[in-house]
């Protein structure tokens, strides 16, 4: 007997959302490139804006800058962060500064006349305008009820309650959630934050078929009842996506959902996915390399100045030594600008830095606001212990304690610990237990899915972060 599918639904997945935003923005940023070439053309003394023109008067450079502008809005190609309003606007106006910025100092660098004022204001000035623009049209057209998938939660047990959380944390989810289904008589019909428990496995087509259910979110921790799975299998013969819980979270918070899952997914998935190619090991030694000797030549520049300022406020020393465990548990010393008074443990016993941390002297909070206080670190860097991305080096007792209290805490040990990360970008200081459980989350999720694009957006976010005086 053929099962019946639902109508079929233009929806767009976050895969092909990256692919729209980046060529939108491409577009914009040509365009604007176009408006300083004629800008800059109808200055010139020398020719009227030709082909010619074109090709002999811009340098060869002029021509990468809306490249330089997609790197600058990365944080803006997460589709959940797109489709927000607010973020958006944030996320243009914090790279427009950057990019004026990093081109005012290069400009007053320059040999007098050496470089192009008009076509390169014009192109500043109407790429973000341009961009916002566009940008505003994605939220309005292609955030749209019916381009997006229409989702139903199996389950409505603690993964399923924590599925909708993930999904209400999230102010644009690039899904709609229809609602649930639970074969427990006593959840059907109450509401679960604001979706109903729709009915239970018999009644799964017929809700997919009136509700026209595009996708469907196994979040079923446990045994899945033979009913359930029939229908389940049913489902998917008629067409429609099924994802599990673990899955979707990823997706949604860019973190793993440690407190639901056991201990095989370590060793089935986590361990197997955490695998990466030789050539991006290489990569990735080359880039911390290349890193190291830059961070540490730009440190050797402005120690004289950070120097002097931790002397005046608080005397030395000037750097902060603390052991840490590296890769495998490896000790080493991580290496710091001072930020916090001296003695800050006198007591001897381990704090957790909080945000607003009463130790934090004023020179200190303004490196740590910077994230100049890291920059000694890349001495850690070329002495292999540490690397530009990766999780942040914690210190033995706190491994101790967390490792104790967490599930899967010790896997973050997997790789080297790094300068910056995909906790440190996405998160704030964690001064508790449960905050400390999110930030392994993040952890997990950057070794999982670490790849060379990953590594580079992070240290891109974390310029941003430095730019935009966001440092805890």
């Amino acid at each position: 007997m053929k099962i019946e599918s639902p109508p079929k639904r233009w929806q767009l997945g976050a895969s092909e959302r990256v692919g729209i935003l980046l060529l939108g923005d491409l577009l914009m940023a040509s365009i604007a490139l176009f408006f300083g070439l004629y800008a800059w053309a109808a200055g010139d003394a020398w020719m009227d804006f030709s082909i010619e023109f074109i090709i002999e008067r811009p340098p060869a450079w002029y021509f990468i800058l809306p490249i330089f502008w997609i790197i600058l809005l990365v944080e803006l190609y997460d589709v959940n962060r797109a489709s927000n309003r607010e973020d958006t606007l944030k996320g243009i106006g914090l790279a427009t500064v950057i990019y004026a910025l990093i081109y005012l100092i290069i400009y007053f660098t320059s040999a007098p006349k050496s470089l192009p004022r008009r076509g390169v204001s014009v192109f500043i000035i109407s790429t973000p305008i341009l961009t916002t623009l566009w940008r505003l049209a994605y939220i309005q057209l292609f955030t749209a009820p019916n381009l997006l998938r229409r989702s139903l939660i199996i389950g409505a047990g603690n993964a399923g309650q924590t599925m909708v959380r993930a999904i209400e944390s999230q102010g644009s989810p690039s899904f709609l959630t229809i609602g649930l289904i639970d074969d427990d008589p006593q959840k059907l019909g109450k509401q679960l934050g604001p979706y109903e428990i729709l009915g239970n496995s018999s009644k799964l087509i017929d809700i997919i078929k009136d509700k026209q259910i595009t996708n469907l979110i196994l979040a079923i921790s446990g045994e899945i009842k033979p009913n359930m799975f029939k229908a389940i299998v049913t489902a998917q013969e008629m067409g429609l996506v099924l994802s599990s819980m673990p899955e979707v979270y990823e997706e949604l918070l860019t973190r793993v959902p440690i407190f639901l899952l056991d201990a095989e997914w370590i060793v089935r998935s986590f361990v197997e996915k955490s695998h990466t190619s030789t050539f991006y090991q290489l990569t990735k030694t080359l880039l911390d390399l290349i890193g190291g000797v830059i961070g540490t030549l730009i440190m050797i520049l402005v120690l004289p100045f950070i120097s002097l300022a931790i002397l005046l406020e608080s005397g030395t020393p000037i750097f902060f030594v603390q052991e840490r465990l590296g890769k495998g548990g490896e000790p080493f010393n991580i290496i710091k600008f001072r930020t916090m008074e001296k003695d800050a443990e006198s007591d001897g016993k381990a704090r957790l830095a909080e945000e607003n941390d009463e130790r934090v002297t004023k020179v200190g909070w303004f490196l740590r606001k910077t994230h100049l206080d890291e920059l000694p670190q890349f001495i850690n860097v070329l002495r292999g212990e540490m690397s530009l991305v990766g999780p942040r080096a914690e210190r033995p007792q706190w491994i101790e304690y967390f490792q104790r209290e967490i599930p899967f805490y010790r896997a973050r040990l997997l790789v080297k610990p790094g300068i910056s990360g995909w906790a440190q970008i996405n998160y704030n200081y964690a001064g508790t237990v449960e905050q400390t459980a999110v930030k392994l989350e993040y952890d997990l999720y950057y070794i999982e899915h670490r790849n060379l694009l990953v590594d580079i957006s992070i240290i891109l976010r974390t310029i941003s972060t430095v730019f935009g005086f966001k440092g805890q």
